[in-house]
């Protein structure tokens, strides 16, 4: 399935497309017209279930089981949709800060369109925290997240030689906090910036966060005992 096939009306609902790899046949319509629905259902806040997206979509539940077998899995297909381009991106630069730079550059902007779809899908995650806690999950599958920890990994991938295995892991693990629709919630949400400081503030952190560890590497950002240890 193309995932980079998502597009926004003038009137601001997002839709998906019907890109030149989509399948096709009845049964390829069915779940593109479940996964739009979802998509709507989820840029307006709401985390639906297979049940609700089947009743908004006019199709059996028996039918959307059959595409979707668990709400983790629905959510997972429409996260997915809402990524596009920034699952497929590549870069040829040879600087992993130019190189993290145009991920951000492609990844933000994105987030920020999908992001009642990400909060969306940030509130089942927390719910099912909050229930397996409580020991009430049961069997329900679990919605996973985690598309950030390749992508930064590809990103820093030319400090790969540089830094210790151990430095290497902790970058990725540092830019994780600034890469995502939780920086949204902390600069727009809590700060109230606007999308273009937004991206400014996170491209600066990222960047800062690069050249510390390549400094820190070289013996330029001071001893042992600044380190912090990976498991």
């Amino acid at each position: 399935m193309d995932i980079s096939r998502q597009r926004s009306t003038a009137s601001g609902r997002t839709e998906l497309g019907s890109g030149a790899t989509a399948e096709r046949g009845p049964r390829a319509r069915t779940k593109r017209l479940m996964l739009e629905t979802a998509t709507r259902l989820m840029q307006a806040g709401v985390t639906p279930s297979v049940s609700e997206v089947a009743e908004a979509a006019e199709v059996s539940r028996a039918t959307a089981y059959r595409y979707f077998p668990s709400q983790a899995a629905l959510v997972q297909a429409v996260v997915d949709e809402g990524l596009g381009p920034i699952l497929t991106w590549q870069s040829t630069a040879a600087d992993a800060e130019r190189r993290v730079a145009e991920l951000f550059d492609t990844a933000m902007p994105r987030i920020e369109a999908f992001e009642a779809t990400f909060k969306a899908a940030l509130k089942l995650s927390l719910d099912q925290w909050a229930r397996r806690q409580a020991g009430t999950l049961g069997g329900e599958p679990a919605f996973t997240r985690g598309h950030r920890i390749d992508l930064l990994q590809e990103a820093i991938a030319p400090l790969k030689g540089q830094l210790p295995p151990r430095d290497f892991k902790r970058l990725a693990q540092a830019l994780s906090l600034i890469f995502g629709v939780e920086v949204l919630i902390v600069l727009k949400d809590i700060w109230g910036l606007d999308s273009r400081r937004t991206q400014s503030v996170a491209q600066w952190a990222a960047g800062a966060l690069v050249r510390a560890a390549v400094a820190e590497s070289s013996g330029e950002g001071g001893g042992d005992d600044s380190r912090v240890a990976v498991e």
